[in-house]
Parts: C-alpha cells; sequence; structure tokens
C-alpha cells in the first residue's frame, strides 16, 4: 500500500510519533516479515522479533514483550491497521505518564463488529467484545499506551470463548481494579481496521494521502503524456503517449503504462505492473508483476500478485441496481456499505478476452477465467471456469 508494506507504514508513523526501538511479535508468515523490515536500520529503527507460536490472543503476544519493556511505559499497535501518522503523534502527546494507560477510541456508527468501549466521563470503564445489541458507540482502536504494570493483569486473565488470552479482558479487569485509562479520540477518517478485502482499499487510500506528500516523479515519462495533481512515479518506471494520470497515484519501479491509459486518484501500480494500451484503472492495487490486457478496466479491485488479465477484461464495480455491494465471508453474505467495489483477485489468476467480473466476486488464487466468461460468484483456488456453448456453422440461404 502507498510504496511500501501496511506494517513498515505503521513503523514510520511509530518513529514520526518519537519510538525507535520496536518489538515484533510474529507468527504466520512471520519470516516475510523479517525479510521486508531486517533489523529497522533502513528505517532509522532498532526492531527485534518474538515468535509467539500460534494463534494464541492479543494477550498471549502482549506477554512476549515483558523482558523487552522491562519497567517503563509502551505503546502497543495491532498489526493489522492502517493509521494516520497525526494519530498517534497526538496519542503520545495526550498521554499522561501518571495514569496507567490511554486507549484509543473511535466513534463509530456500529459497534456490533469491533470492542465497544464503555465510558464515564472520558474514562474506559471496560471493553464489550462485538456486543450483540450495537448501534453507534466508541469501538476500541487496538491502540494503548500502557505501564509494564499491564503484564501482571495478563497473567491473570484466563482464556476467551475462543481460546485465547484477550488483551482486551485483560484492561478490563485493571480498569476494574481502579487503574485510570483515559480515552483518546481519533476520527473515524484516521484509521482502518483491515480485516477484509474491502477496507484493504481503505487503508491504501488512507495511506496514500499520508505518504505521496508533494509526490515526486523520477521515472520516464513521455512528453505526450499527462500527470496531474500528486503522483509518485518512481525511478524505473516508464510511462508512455497518451497516458493520463490523476493524482494520488503511486507507479512503483519497473511499471510500464500505456500507451493511452487513463489512471485515476487512488491506484497503486506495485513493482513491474504492465498496463496496456488503452485501459483505465481506477483507486485499485495492481500487484507485483501483474498484466492488465489492452482495453480493460479494473476499478475499486485488487489483482493479486503475477496475475494476467486477458484483453478486455472488466471488473464492474456498480451494481445494476444501484445498491451497495455485498461480499460473501465465511459463507455469510455481508453489505460493505460501498456503492462502488469492484472485484479481488488472488496471485496468479488468469482471465481470458472478454471476461466480466461482478461487484464484490472474489477469485481464489491460481484460477483461470475462461474468454467470454460473465462471473457473478465467488471462485475457489486452483479452478478452471469456462463458459459452455455450441457454435452452429451452416449455409445461408
Amino acid at each position: 500500500m502507498a510504496g511500501a508494506p501496511l506494517v513498515e507504514h505503521t513503523l514510520r508513523s511509530l518513529k514520526g510519533a518519537g519510538v525507535t526501538e520496536i518489538l515484533v511479535v510474529i507468527h504466520h508468515l512471520g519470516s516475510q516479515i523479517r525479510e521486508a523490515l531486517g533489523d529497522g536500520s533502513r528505517l532509522g529503527l532498532d526492531i527485534e522479533y518474538a515468535e509467539q507460536g500460534g494463534i494464541l490472543g492479543t494477550g498471549h503476544a502482549l506477554l512476549k514483550g515483558r523482558s523487552f519493556v522491562g519497567k517503563e511505559q509502551f505503546i502497543v499497535v495491532y498489526g493489522d491497521l492502517a493509521v494516520d501518522p497525526r494519530a498517534l503523534r497526538g496519542l503520545v502527546k495526550f498521554h499522561n505518564p501518571k495514569s496507567f494507560g490511554t486507549i484509543t477510541g473511535i466513534e463509530a456508527a456500529e459497534t456490533k463488529e469491533y470492542g465497544s468501549l464503555e465510558l464515564r466521563d472520558g474514562m474506559l470503564k471496560g471493553i464489550k467484545e462485538k456486543p450483540r445489541t450495537g448501534g453507534l458507540g466508541v469501538i476500541n482502536g487496538g491502540i494503548y499506551v500502557m505501564d509494564s504494570r499491564i503484564f501482571e493483569y495478563v497473567e491473570e486473565t484466563g482464556k476467551s470463548e475462543r481460546g485465547e488470552v484477550e488483551l482486551t479482558d485483560s484492561i478490563t479487569k485493571a480498569v476494574s481494579a481502579g487503574e485510570s485509562m483515559p480515552v483518546f479520540r481519533i476520527d473515524r477518517a484516521q484509521w482502518v481496521d483491515v480485516g477484509r478485502p474491502w477496507n484493504v482499499l481503505e487503508a491504501n487510500e488512507l495511506l496514500m494521502d499520508s505518504a505521496i506528500g508533494k509526490g515526486a516523479v523520477a521515472g520516464a515519462v513521455d512528453k505526450a503524456a499527462h500527470v496531474k495533481g500528486r503522483v509518485v512515479i518512481e525511478e524505473g518506471a516508464e510511462v508512455l503517449p497518451g497516458v493520463y494520470v490523476e493524482g494520488p497515484v503511486w507507479i512503483s519501479k519497473g511499471c510500464r503504462v500505456g500507451p493511452n491509459c487513463h489512471i485515476r486518484p487512488y491506484s497503486y501500480l506495485c513493482r513491474d505492473v504492465r498496463v496496456g494500451n488503452g485501459c483505465e484503472v481506477k483507486a485499485s492495487i495492481l500487484m507485483e508483476r501483474s498484466h492488465v490486457g489492452h482495453l480493460s478496466y479494473v476499478g475499486d479491485s485488487i489483482v493479486g500478485a503475477d496475475s494476467n488479465l486477458g484483453a478486455g477484461t472488466i471488473t464492474a464495480n456498480l451494481r445494476f441496481d444501484g445498491l451497495s455491494v455485498k461480499v460473501r465471508v465465511k459463507g455469510t453474505s455481508v453489505d460493505t456499505g460501498r456503492r462502488k467495489l469492484g472485484a479481488f483477485l488472488g496471485d496468479g489468476v488468469k482471465t481470458g478476452i472478454n471476461v466480466s467480473l461482478f461487484p464484490g466476486v472474489k477469485v481464489g488464487p491460481q484460477s483461470w477465467i475462461g474468454p467470454h466468461v460473465a462471473l457473478d460468484t465467488d471462485v475457489p483456488p486452483n479452478t478452471l471456469v469456462t463458459l459452455k456453448s455450441s457454435l452452429e456453422i451452416r449455409q445461408r440461404r
């Protein structure tokens, strides 16, 4: 997203807030995280790692940092969040070192999918995870400043119904015991919980706004191309004649765009992406080495690495009835609340010519979609989808 992995954006924001010593607790794809971040010297940070050993809960993950923290106060940020750097700087400034900690809260129209904060006079009184009766409220932002005493409460916390040690249970235990924890509120536009496919697009938009700055063009841009607004075109990228780039847009090293394309706001082209003649890309993420064949449209979508879209592939991003797009998540249809939302393609997906992907469709990695298919349902990984039809050729009368 916006030129870097999500976790790197978080670490840069922490550095901007004055934090330079980092412990990253890893498990799933931990080796890739280590490889991407290294020892932190590239970012001006000192990074260490702790292996959690399983999906054992946020409280369990916190305990992995006990020796690293010692007796000092520290910041905790969940790894699946996109946060405006100003929010972290504001949190550090707001926090009173004399208090047990500070929790970040976000006002939300619906609390059922989050931890709902119980407040009194701006102070935390408890956290109710995914309440059955939701509605308007303040949700847990997953960002805290904490005193090292929190480890004592985590050790006293039993496992939740899903068999994990939950940090939110430990925090509720602490405030019930009289610990002081003010709530620092940030705007919903400054925070994205990246838990579902469309959240990746929302996070990319947030991070684009903070990462691009005024823009920088270092790649080769043909004099017959047009670049408007805040745009990053990295060295080694090539923008051909007739291309219109409308920022904010990020075009990475090794990309080749055009000729005669329209790259619209909030599009992020990762390294070595190829966008062919006469294409339009709008508010989408094209992962490494993906190719978009000529005369295609990719809108509000994610295209996985090493994917190839045949000529004339269309990702429809607007329902015919104009209602918000729904996406199936774990077998359940979920209303995204978005009127504009395209398709989600895993790594190594291929489409034939003139394929149409309906709004909200997901295509699993390494799947192939044959020519002329109009796809309105999700496709599992490693699947071939073709259109059965018969062709009749006979003499004209």
